[in-house]
């Protein structure tokens, strides 16, 4: 076996490890994972979007999070790897959106607005309501092709839609991407929610992969007829639990009937409402990620 350097062509970084084959690798899967490499190389930042458990509103947060992001002038993708209940094309409005192929391998992303660029399982699903019922194997085969062979072109940030949880696909993302720029978990305030969050924090650290931020969503809601502020799920509790665990928090996501609204009907909230309180907190947790970017690019 030719175990030497080769050069994948998709930069001059000497420690990628996309120079060289690696032992009991063989020529295929080195090929394949020079391919990944250079698709991945023109991404600058890579940001998994995790939650301990379902229900707290991850995916909502991750479509709001890329939207934000788009729109403060970013490249950004979406890649929607929560294969057993994608849900980013419903809240985009694309669920009747199908992909198509360049050449007998590329696959052209969907296209949200010219804003981002969108990939989920469920664009390939022949009905809505069918259920993939894959193990892990499948699964990572899947997100591998996802992250090598979709056209992502050059991004400033491409945001993982991860499932629940701390199994198969973030852990494939984590063993496919080595240079993941790091996680954003969200959680709501209550403690049932916080003790699985605290799995997610310590899963990144068991795997290398930085915490960017807690995300508390659900944070109190404020009645728009008389403005008093019910804690419904308790409100404080992430911030409490990231200041114990020693990561960041990036803010508070109040309850609001209008996100409801604008999942249902395909519309990302912080673009419909934009100058709702809502809407300025999710652009206010992407502040501090894109000046975590914009510092670490100007010191490399």
């Amino acid at each position: 076996m030719d175990t030497g350097e080769k050069s994948c062509s998709s930069c001059d970084k000497t420690e990628c490890s996309a120079m060289q084959q690696k032992p009991n690798e063989s020529a295929e899967d080195f090929a394949e994972r020079q391919a990944l490499h250079r698709r991945m190389c023109k991404v600058k930042h890579k940001i998994l979007v995790l939650s301990g458990k379902g229900g707290v509103g991850k995916s909502t947060v991750a479509v709001n999070m890329a939207v934000s992001l788009a729109m403060a002038g970013k490249r950004v993708g979406l890649l929607d790897v929560d294969i057993h209940g994608p849900s980013v094309p419903k809240l985009l409005g694309l669920e009747s959106s199908r992909p198509v192929l360049e050449g007998e391998t590329t696959i052209v992303p969907m296209n949200f607005e010219n804003k981002l660029k969108v990939m989920s399982i469920a664009f390939f699903l022949p009905n809505a309501d069918d259920a993939v019922i894959w193990r892990g194997p499948m699964k990572m085969g899947l997100i591998r092709q996802f992250l090598r062979d979709v056209d992502w072109g050059e991004l400033d940030y491409l945001v993982i839609d991860s499932p629940p949880g701390t199994g198969d696909e973030p852990l494939s993302v984590v063993q496919l991407i080595e240079d993941a720029f790091g996680a954003v978990i969200v959680t709501t305030p209550q403690e049932v929610a916080l003790a699985d969050v605290r799995k997610s924090i310590t899963f990144c650290r068991r795997v290398g992969l930085r915490v960017l931020g807690v995300v508390e969503n659900m944070s109190g809601f404020v009645c728009p007829e008389c403005g008093t502020r019910h804690d419904i799920f308790r409100s404080g509790g992430g911030e409490t639990m990231a200041a114990k665990m020693g990561v960041p928090f990036l803010g508070k996501v109040p309850l609001d009937g209008d996100v409801v609204a604008a999942c249902d009907s395909g519309r990302p909230f912080c673009q419909a409402y934009e100058k709702s309180q809502t809407a300025k907190a999710f652009s206010e947790i992407v502040k501090p990620i894109v000046s975590l970017g914009a510092k670490e690019e100007a010191a490399a």
